[in-house]
């Protein structure tokens, strides 16, 4: 019986992990120079923008673009150009 209940279980937690990259949409993970390249693309991009990493040494970047999010991990602060508009977040998370 104990087997079952962690069979159960286990399927729980995957339901939960497919709710949730559901629920989030598609997250398209890109190289800090491509994130620059969809920011060109967009005409007024929002960025979300967060520390990531051990103690936050990282930088952490996502922006939409004709549906689709576009999530970025860098280790130094990007440039980022005039136009876009940011809002600092304590934290992103994508799935995965």
């Amino acid at each position: 019986m104990g087997a079952d209940v962690a069979a159960g279980a286990g399927g729980a937690e995957a339901a939960a992990v497919i709710q949730a990259i559901k629920a989030s949409g598609v997250v398209v993970r890109v190289e800090p120079g491509d994130f620059g390249t969809v920011l060109a693309m967009a005409e007024a991009p929002l960025v979300v923008t967060a520390p990531a990493g051990w103690r936050g040494r990282k930088f952490s970047y996502l922006t939409s673009y004709k549906g689709l999010a576009f999530y970025c991990l860098s280790g130094s602060a990007l440039p980022l150009p005039e136009n876009v508009e940011v809002v600092a977040a304590k934290a992103i998370w994508v799935p995965g």
